[in-house]
């Protein structure tokens, strides 16, 4: 199957979520749904829409965009299914990391300062 995501692949997604993911979770279909919800969220939460505009991106605000998508979608595949994880703890640690990462990223594509940045990247 094809990603259908923009922001990320589904093989980032299955990196982040880890050996223990479920394996129904990190198919194709899970994940590239996974992806388009976290891709949505991000454009709303950081209201801007990255989507339209993601060809004329620099390549350092791809990476923000992948960082957040990745981060997120991966959060959907761990809290899918914790069982495989070698305990909840495990599952939980990972969840905390990856909101940290998902967060930050989403800080830097709200602050307006930081967005006029990387509007102005697009030109260079």
């Amino acid at each position: 199957m094809v990603d259908s995501g923009i922001f990320c692949t589904t093989a980032e997604v299955g990196h982040k979520a880890g050996a223990n993911a479920n394996a129904t979770a990190i198919l194709d279909p899970f994940t590239n749904d996974f992806v388009t919800q976290a891709e949505s969220k991000i454009n709303v939460l950081s209201q801007f829409n990255w989507t339209d505009v993601y060809a004329t991106l620099d390549a350092d605000v791809k990476g923000i965009l992948k960082e957040a998508a990745s981060n997120l979608a991966a959060m959907y595949v761990i809290s899918y299914d914790m069982t495989n994880f070698n305990s909840r703890f495990e599952a939980e640690t990972m969840l905390d990391v990856l909101k940290d990462g998902f967060n930050q990223a989403l800080a830097l594509l709200k602050d307006i300062k930081k967005r006029d940045f990387m509007n102005g990247a697009w030109f260079c």
